[in-house]
C-alpha cells in the first residue's frame, strides 16, 4: 500500500480528518480529535511508516506475522503497532490495520459519538 492509498482509504471513515499536527512529514489522522494513525513520509533509506492503534494481544500477533510491523514509533508501545509500507504487508491487511485502529479509537468517545459514527459507517 502506498502512502496515497492509505491517506485515502483512512479519510474514507467516517468524519476522518487530517492534519500535520507534528509538522511537515507526519500526516495524523483523526476521530473527534483523537489520533488514529500517525503517517511518515519516507526519509532517505527508511520507506514510509504508519503508527495505528491496536488491541494489544492483536499488536503482539501481528508482529510476530510480519517483519514489517513494530511496536509503535515515540507511542505507547502495548496499544500501537508501527507499519513499515514496504510491499510485504498485504494491502487488505493494511485496511484492516487502519479500520483496526479507527474502532478502537472511536470506541473510546462518548457515546452519543460511537452511535453518531456507527450509522454514518453503516450507511
Amino acid at each position: 500500500m502506498t502512502p496515497q492509498e492509505l491517506s485515502d482509504f483512512a479519510l474514507e471513515l467516517p468524519d476522518a480528518v487530517d492534519d500535520e499536527a507534528f509538522g511537515p512529514g507526519a500526516t495524523v489522522f483523526k476521530v473527534e480529535g483523537k489520533v488514529f494513525a500517525i503517517l511518515q513520509d519516507s526519509s532517505g533509506e527508511r520507506p514510509a511508516q504508519v503508527t495505528l492503534k491496536c488491541e494489544p494481544d492483536l499488536a503482539l500477533h501481528l508482529r510476530e506475522q510480519y517483519t514489517a510491523v513494530e511496536p509503535g514509533y515515540h507511542v505507547n508501545k502495548r496499544h500501537w503497532n508501527t507499519v513499515v509500507l514496504n510491499g510485504t504487508v498485504p494491502v487488505e491487511e493494511v485496511r484492516e490495520m487502519v479500520e483496526h485502529s479507527y474502532d478502537r479509537v472511536v470506541s473510546g468517545l462518548p457515546k452519543a459519538a460511537r452511535d453518531r459514527l456507527r450509522l454514518l459507517r453503516a450507511a
